[in-house]
Protein backbone atom coordinates (compact mmCIF):
# COMPACT_ATOMS: atom_id res chain seq x y z
CA UNK A 1 0.00 0.00 0.00
CA UNK A 2 1.26 3.37 -0.96
CA UNK A 3 -0.11 6.94 1.29
CA UNK A 4 1.00 10.04 0.63
CA UNK A 5 -0.60 13.58 1.55
CA UNK A 6 -1.61 16.55 -0.19
CA UNK A 7 -3.18 19.74 1.02
CA UNK A 8 -5.89 21.28 -1.41
CA UNK A 9 -4.49 24.86 -2.60
CA UNK A 10 -7.51 25.50 -5.27
CA UNK A 11 -9.84 28.38 -3.88
CA UNK A 12 -12.62 26.33 -4.48
CA UNK A 13 -11.64 23.31 -3.44
CA UNK A 14 -12.96 19.93 -5.33
CA UNK A 15 -15.51 20.91 -7.09
CA UNK A 16 -17.83 19.22 -9.89
CA UNK A 17 -14.86 20.18 -13.06
CA UNK A 18 -11.90 18.74 -10.90
CA UNK A 19 -13.71 16.11 -8.92
CA UNK A 20 -14.63 14.57 -12.84
CA UNK A 21 -10.99 14.91 -13.74
CA UNK A 22 -9.83 12.86 -11.00
CA UNK A 23 -12.48 10.06 -11.81
CA UNK A 24 -11.02 9.68 -15.18
CA UNK A 25 -7.45 10.18 -14.36
CA UNK A 26 -8.63 7.29 -11.19
CA UNK A 27 -9.96 4.89 -13.65
CA UNK A 28 -6.79 4.66 -15.57
CA UNK A 29 -5.08 2.34 -12.62
CA UNK A 30 -6.34 -1.14 -11.87
CA UNK A 31 -5.76 0.13 -8.00
CA UNK A 32 -7.99 1.05 -5.90
CA UNK A 33 -7.98 4.70 -4.68
CA UNK A 34 -9.18 6.29 -1.64
CA UNK A 35 -9.14 9.27 -0.82
CA UNK A 36 -10.03 10.52 3.14
CA UNK A 37 -10.38 13.65 4.91
CA UNK A 38 -11.25 13.19 8.63
CA UNK A 39 -13.72 10.79 9.26
CA UNK A 40 -15.17 10.56 5.63
CA UNK A 41 -13.17 8.82 3.22
CA UNK A 42 -14.42 8.32 -0.74
CA UNK A 43 -13.38 5.74 -3.43
CA UNK A 44 -11.66 8.11 -6.25
CA UNK A 45 -13.76 6.70 -8.75
CA UNK A 46 -17.05 7.27 -7.20
CA UNK A 47 -18.06 11.13 -8.78
CA UNK A 48 -20.83 11.75 -5.98
CA UNK A 49 -19.07 10.41 -3.36
CA UNK A 50 -15.97 12.93 -4.32
CA UNK A 51 -17.99 16.04 -3.59
CA UNK A 52 -20.00 14.96 -1.24
CA UNK A 53 -16.49 15.08 0.91
CA UNK A 54 -17.03 18.68 0.99
CA UNK A 55 -13.07 19.25 0.35
CA UNK A 56 -12.06 23.26 0.73
CA UNK A 57 -8.91 25.18 -0.14
CA UNK A 58 -6.53 24.46 2.32
CA UNK A 59 -7.94 21.11 3.78
CA UNK A 60 -5.41 17.90 4.13
CA UNK A 61 -6.48 14.94 2.01
CA UNK A 62 -4.47 11.25 2.88
CA UNK A 63 -4.65 9.18 -0.31
CA UNK A 64 -4.17 5.13 0.17
CA UNK A 65 -3.44 3.28 -3.02
CA UNK A 66 -3.48 -0.63 -3.09
CA UNK A 67 -3.28 -2.55 -5.78
CA UNK A 68 -1.34 -4.21 -8.01
CA UNK A 69 0.09 -0.98 -9.76
CA UNK A 70 0.12 0.76 -6.81
CA UNK A 71 3.48 2.81 -7.39
CA UNK A 72 2.11 4.18 -10.65
CA UNK A 73 -1.18 4.91 -9.61
CA UNK A 74 0.44 6.50 -6.65
CA UNK A 75 2.78 8.76 -8.45
CA UNK A 76 0.40 9.34 -11.43
CA UNK A 77 -2.60 10.83 -8.25
CA UNK A 78 -0.06 13.00 -6.55
CA UNK A 79 0.88 14.87 -9.95
CA UNK A 80 -2.27 15.18 -11.11
CA UNK A 81 -2.61 16.66 -6.93
CA UNK A 82 -0.12 19.14 -8.20
CA UNK A 83 -1.09 20.43 -11.21
CA UNK A 84 -5.30 20.51 -11.04
CA UNK A 85 -5.43 21.26 -7.21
Amino acid sequence: MKQFTYTITDPVGIHARPAGLLVKAAKEYQSRITIIKGEKSSDATRLMSLMGMGVKCGDTLTVTVEGADEEAAAQGIENFFKENL
